[in-house]
């Protein structure tokens, strides 16, 4: 089992500059070569440069170049010319499925914030020195830089990365590990309703309410978009310092944002695993949830166009971003596994609709947001809740039809 940590790293002065050097020069390189596979197909017959060539090619470029790329290590270039790689296959799949291609682009400096070491103790190592109670992680060419390490690490590390967000570095590690031990059983089974009034309803009656960290921060963040927008458009290299700090507090606020959803998502999804053997939840497609409404042209007016609620929706849209299931559900599955909890995902049709009682299905069921009743039996409820408990049945039905 692989598991990541990720860890505050507290640089010198000096170490900062050689992070943030080794960060451009990586940079460099990737956009060097995403240049020369751009050339190659335009000016050479549609030729295709391919990933063992380019780092062939190293060896000179940091012959010819010792004192940008020469002194960085060299399996950590191969990841970067991996990357893009990765990005020109990804870039030909979508093609084929149809999908938006989305080339690959120039990355600039603020773009490019992660160089990976494919394997620890090439041209990285995780504390090497052990006599020393600090914890110090070892990179090429930066030398020693303290870690604040929170929880220790399990077994062996395999990859090592260093990341800059805003104006802190982190290190992020990779180990594989044995499949830990499961939790105790505790005999409970739980279906969940995620949604925007309450952010989940279990199939027991509980709720868990929606933080909302996204709309609480919205008249800070409009403030400091509003500061950056009083700035002249003026290229990178040309901006003021306090236009830079004005930039750099926008991103604070989005970065202060993500962590908050990820520190909620962690504690819900970690009492879920806690409380029950079997998680059943809706298998959601989020990405075509919180698409735009279609344009509706106006037959009448050639040009224009008729109400089709876009307004609306896309306040739902930002609401439902705002809650953040994907990365919960994601985190969710995560834990049930390393608990030897078994979480099952079930079709989403109609599950507000349905009366648990006695099984009558119509959309006039649901009155309003948060009521349930039954046209049929005239059973009252939650709309949440009834929605969690026919999560929890399609659940338990779809496992025990699974065979053994």
């Amino acid at each position: 089992m692989i598991r990541a940590y990720k860890f505050l790293l507290r640089p010198t002065t000096r170490q900062q500059v050689a992070l943030a050097a080794m960060l451009a020069d990586h940079c460099s390189l990737y956009n060097g070569a995403l240049q020369e596979r751009r050339d190659a197909y335009r000016h050479t017959s549609k030729t295709s440069v391919r990933y063992g060539q380019q780092s062939a090619q190293l060896k000179d470029i940091r012959g010819f170049d010792p004192e940008r790329q020469g002194r960085w290590s060299f399996s950590s270039q191969q990841a970067t010319l991996r990357h893009l790689d990765k990005a020109f296959a990804a870039f030909f799949r979508r093609i084929k499925t149809g999908d938006k291609p989305g080339y690959p682009r120039f990355r600039g400096i603020n773009w490019f914030d992660t160089v990976d070491f494919p394997k620890d103790g090439d041209g990285c190592r995780w504390d090497s020195t052990p006599h020393d109670p600090v914890t110090r992680v070892r990179f090429q060419g930066v030398g020693h830089v303290k870690v604040h390490q929170h929880r220790p690490v399990a077994d062996r590390v395999k990859t090592v990365s260093v990341k800059r967000e805003g104006r802190r570095w982190y290190v992020v590690l990779t180990a594989e590990q044995e499949q830990p031990q499961p939790l105790p059983p505790t005999g409970s089974v739980v279906g969940i309703d995620l949604g925007i009034a309450n952010f989940l309803a279990d199939s027991s009656g509980g709720f868990v309410a929606h933080p909302r960290h996204g709309r609480k921060a919205a008249a800070k963040l409009e403030a400091a978009q509003q500061a950056v927008a009083r700035f002249p458009r003026v290229r990178r290299d040309q901006r003021t310092a306090h236009h830079r700090r004005a930039v750099e507090k926008v991103a604070d606020l989005h970065r202060k944002v993500r962590r908050q959803r990820l520190d909620h998502a962690h504690k819900t999804a970690l009492d879920l695993v806690r409380a029950h053997d079997v998680i059943a939840h809706e298998d959601l497609k989020i990405r075509n949830m919180v698409k735009a409404p279609v344009p509706r042209p106006d037959p009448d007016q050639p040009g224009g166009f008729l109400p089709n609620g876009a307004a609306a929706k896309a306040g739902l849209n930002r609401s439902i971003s705002d809650a953040g299931w994907g990365v919960f559900l994601t985190i969710l599955h995560v834990k049930a596994e390393s608990a030897g909890r078994e979480v099952i995902a079930v079709d989403p049709r109609n599950t507000s609709r349905t009366c648990p009682a006695c099984g009558h299905v119509a959309a006039e069921n649901r009155p309003t947001q948060e009521k349930f009743h039954c046209l049929s039996c005239g059973h009252h409820a939650h709309a949440d809740t009834v929605g969690a408990l026919n999560v929890l049945r399609a659940g338990l039905a779809r496992r025990d039809a699974q065979p053994a």
